[in-house]
């Protein structure tokens, strides 16, 4: 049975946007992921941006998607060791809530410890989105560095 994917994803710059664009695209090619949610195609664009309003319905939003969520797709894409703290918030909440993982990660590099051990798959490409089987939730360790 297809499943409801979450996706979290830092998109903050021109690098960024491309990415997670790319990775919707993916995703939506996906037969076994029946719906995609990202956060950035859910704007509130009824509220000016940054205002209250605008955040407590963003906020409300992401938490009620990732609660009804089968699956999060996380791109961890780190400047330096830092990643971005919403895609971090949002992993830790779906860790904590049972919801399995699949981390996609481009660049190469160290995985912090606290998303690289709770991870159910770890893959280097966006483009690995289109194939992968989230019914079967085939687990793929990450076996790199990690701090």
């Amino acid at each position: 049975m297809a499943k409801t994917i979450y996706l979290a994803s830092p998109f903050f710059d021109k690098e960024q946007v491309d990415r997670v664009a790319r990775a919707e695209s993916a995703l939506k090619k996906n037969a076994t992921a029946s719906s995609v949610f990202s956060p950035r195609e859910h704007q509130h664009e009824e509220f000016e941006m940054f205002s209250p309003e605008w955040r407590i319905a963003t906020y409300n939003g992401d938490v009620d998607a990732i609660n009804n969520s089968d699956v999060m797709v996380a791109v961890i894409d780190y400047v330096g060791q830092e990643v971005d703290p919403g895609t971090a918030w949002e992993f830790g909440y779906a860790v904590a809530n049972k919801i399995p993982v699949i981390v996609v990660k481009e660049k190469e590099g160290a995985v912090n410890l606290m998303m690289g051990i709770p991870l159910t798959a770890y893959l280097t490409s966006v483009e690995d989105l289109a194939t992968y089987d989230f019914d079967a939730l085939a687990e793929i360790p990450f076996s790199g560095e990690i701090f």
